[in-house]
């Protein structure tokens, strides 16, 4: 084990030297080399869906579930769409160097603050290799060097896409390890790096709550910590039928297995007998096992009840916790009492209604009238995400490569002294 922790204490300085130069490099270089590394990745797809074939295999054996399966399968339009991917992050507008404001002060100093580049980022994830150039993208846009320690079973094909995106950057005149792959799936290789607090600035792990929980206890690093996602749907008084079916409907069954669908749906009083019964037989038609309180049951007679830890529970199933509320401020009691701080959404026509929600709610995406499925990178513009965050620190949300940098203090003088 002590080569190996030579390997990564090694890496992790490569990584950082790669780093400082990579924040140098103008823009133009940094497009260049996501354009680039997305022409090679649709030019490799044959040896990359390749190594993907075995990936599945062994996942097939291992008895890998179909969903997961499904997230680690790679094609010909899904390499297009990676590649396509990294030239939507090449058109974003550049960060690196941005000035936000400045100001002058009494003593003469003219003050102002800079965009910059966070450093190394090591970004630990699961199943989907697709995140591999994701990531590297958004890293390699916003300044920063990546390590990438990708979940075992995507291990052949998280090499395959690294090797073609080494290369590209490298010929685009960016240094090769501003992207790098760790070298092994053993476990003790995330702990050791977790304690590599010189060289590695942040840390986001993308995957289950076990898996972030684990990083958390472990990293002597700032970690970008999303645990779960229990978001709510809220159909207040005002909320126009149609719109409350269509975006509860969506909220929900759009694609379930995702951090931002809906885990409960809130429903004002006044809608328990004219909506609510409708809404939930519609649901249950598309196959959603509705958990509901005590009102809920007695207006839905297939509801089972609800147990106190339905309203916590992140199901990324078929499942759906309802419960009927008095008001808005009983509303928003429930979603502070047993929410993530992820993605909550009122739906109604009330502006003053709609207004007073979003500011109340402090979670990281709150939305009126609109699906919960819509807090995501690409969704709010952000080109992509590298990882969503549930804590204030430093960044709250969809982090896309706005939220891979950080501002310094500039200031400017003219032989200005402290008197």
């Amino acid at each position: 084990m002590g080569e190996m922790s030579s390997q990564i204490e090694d890496l992790a300085r490569r990584a950082r030297a790669a780093a400082n130069r990579v924040a140098e490099l103008s823009a133009d270089t940094r497009n260049a080399a996501l354009r680039l590394a997305a022409d090679r990745l649709e030019r490799s797809a044959e040896a990359i869906i390749e190594a993907n074939r075995g990936d599945l295999e062994a996942a097939r054996v291992s008895g890998l579930d179909p969903a997961m399966l499904d997230r680690l399968a790679l094609d010909p339009s899904r390499i297009q769409a990676m590649a396509q991917g990294l030239r939507d992050v090449a058109t974003l507008p550049d960060p690196v160097g941005e000035v936000t404001g400045m100001w002058n002060r009494p003593s003469g100093i003219q003050v102002g603050r800079m965009r910059i580049p966070l450093g190394v980022i090591l970004v630990i994830y699961e199943s989907r290799p697709n995140v591999t150039a994701d990531v590297a993208a958004l890293c390699l846009k916003s300044g920063n060097a990546i390590i990438l320690r990708g979940g075992s079973e995507a291990f052949h094909s998280n090499q395959a896409i690294a090797a073609v995106l080494r290369a590209a950057v490298t010929e685009s005149g960016v240094p090769e390890d501003a992207i790098q792959l760790v070298p092994s799936t053993d476990r003790e290789i995330v702990d050791q790096l977790l304690q590599c607090e010189e060289d590695i600035d942040l840390v986001i792990p993308r995957g289950g709550e076990g898996l972030i929980r684990r990083v958390s206890e472990k990293s002597r690093i700032p970690v970008i910590k999303h645990y779960k996602g229990v978001c709510h749907v809220y159909l207040d008084e005002h909320a126009e039928p149609k719109m409350a079916r269509d975006i509860t409907v969506n909220a929900k069954c759009q694609r379930v297995s995702v951090c931002n669908s809906a885990e409960t749906l809130l429903v004002h009083a006044a809608l328990a007998d004219s909506l609510l019964p409708d809404l939930l037989s519609e649901l249950s038609g598309l196959g959603v096992e509705i958990r509901g309180c005590e009102r809920t049951c007695t207006r839905f007679a297939a509801a089972i009840p609800a147990t106190e830890d339905d309203w916590s529970e992140e199901y990324l199933a078929m499942t759906l916790s309802v419960r009927v509320v008095d008001s808005m401020d009983q509303a928003i009691d429930h979603i502070r009492r047993y929410g993530s701080d992820h993605t909550e959404t009122i739906v109604t026509e009330d502006l003053r209604h709609a207004r007073e929600f979003i500011r109340r709610v402090n979670s990281s995406c709150v939305m009126a009238n609109a699906s919960t499925r819509f807090a995501d990178g690409y969704q709010l513009g952000l080109g992509a995400e590298v990882g969503v965050s549930t804590t204030k620190m430093h960044w709250y949300g969809p982090m896309g490569v706005e939220g891979l940098t950080t501002q310094k203090f500039i200031v400017f003088g003219d032989g200005t002294i402290l008197e």
